[in-house]
């Protein structure tokens, strides 16, 4: 069947239309202005913190216009080569267009789901921890495959990553991790990731070959940012220090320099081991702890009910994605239907599918509980 090609590029050119009035373009092009000056300024790097925020703010907005920009500028492009190849009776010109067409549709349908990202704290970078659950080793061993994943994931978008603290199961995989990842709509992209992960497989180990059913619930909140009014006064915070270890014990750090903090009131818990020192420990377990007080605070204002993620059971009757390895290979979405046969590519990162549905799924719901 032929491909209409002016009805589709059409289509492209409408759906940019709602993308730009979302992204506001204009308000994105004074932004980057006033970051210039600001990168410009003598004593930018007298201090090196704020130097890096501005630079990187600057870079980030830099490459948001310019995916915008540069999207229609491919459509442009499109239309060009659709115009030769008719002009010529060009086969294989056309045939590249073709290719080029499905490419562009699904660039410019990643950049609509940005725009249902209007969530007060979107636009945020994320902290997410994953937490082994019912499934003993091979729990663990799941922990780590999804903290893999995830980072991953990052790594295919050029998205940087920082591991806060990784807590190693006795045998193998992780009790809990946690770590930032330090894009803008990090948040906005993997809220719809948190919740309990199912895998079913033929567990490496057992030794009799059985097929196992594990368990992990990923947590993931707002990073926290300075202008948020977040104060937790001292006497609500229980702070231990401890040594840093390694897999298997192995010790990594000869003094006790991890720190588990605890928000009395709530009974919150946030470890971190990473850093270098007690003091920087402290630092990032504060933050962390912010973050998810200021999503749970943000719950209670609007008298939501539903729990944190990482209040969830991690066991049977609550998962929302399950990873099938044996007798076939699947993973499935519960929530949104959505489903892919090639579990190793899912391992690797490839969840850019899984996380469209699950944003407009989310936006779905709010919708229906608007109504």
């Amino acid at each position: 069947m032929a491909v209409d090609f002016p009805a589709e590029i059409k289509d492209l050119r409408t759906t940019m239309g709602t993308v730009r009035d979302v992204s506001d373009l204009d308000s994105l092009r004074s932004q980057i202005t006033e970051l210039e000056e600001q990168s410009g300024a003598p004593d930018l790097w007298d201090d090196p913190e704020k130097a890096q925020q501005v630079t990187s703010k600057l870079s980030r907005a830099k490459a948001e216009l310019g995916r915008v920009e540069g999207m229609d500028q491919r459509i442009e492009d499109l239309e060009t080569l659709v115009e030769m190849g008719q002009e010529e009776d060009d086969a294989e010109t056309m045939a590249e267009a073709e290719k080029e067409l499905a490419s562009v549709k699904k660039a410019v349908g990643e950049l609509e789901v940005r725009t249902l990202l209007a969530g007060e704290y979107d636009q945020r970078e994320a902290v997410v921890t994953i937490r082994a659950g019912a499934g003993g080793v091979d729990a663990a061993d799941f922990a780590e495959m999804l903290m893999r994943m995830y980072l991953r994931w990052a790594e295919r978008h050029g998205f940087p990553t920082k591991v806060m603290d990784t807590s190693y199961a006795e045998e193998a995989g992780l009790k809990s991790a946690t770590f930032e990842i330090n894009m803008p709509y990090a948040y906005g992209n993997l809220s719809v990731e948190a919740g309990t992960h199912r895998l079913v497989r033929i567990s490496p180990f057992d030794n009799q070959g059985r097929r196992q059913t594990s368990f992990a619930a990923v947590e993931v909140v707002p990073l926290i940012e300075q202008t948020d009014s977040i104060e937790i006064p001292e006497n609500e915070l229980k702070i231990d220090v401890f040594r840093s270890s390694g897999p298997g014990g192995q010790s990594v750090n000869t003094t006790d320099s991890a720190v588990r903090m605890t928000h009395i009131p709530t009974g919150t818990i946030v470890s971190m081991q990473n850093e270098k020192s007690q003091i920087q420990n402290r630092a990032a377990a504060l933050r962390v702890m912010q973050s998810r007080l200021l999503l749970l605070k943000k719950q209670e204002e609007a008298a939501e009910k539903k729990e944190l993620a990482g209040d969830i059971k991690a066991s049977w009757g609550d998962q929302m994605r399950s990873y099938v390895l044996h007798p076939y290979q699947m993973v499935k979405d519960l929530r949104t239907e959505h489903e892919v046969g090639k579990t190793d590519a899912v391992f690797d990162g490839d969840i850019d599918g899984f996380i469209e549905a699950g944003i407009r799924w989310k936006r779905g719901q709010e919708r229906d509980n608007a109504s």
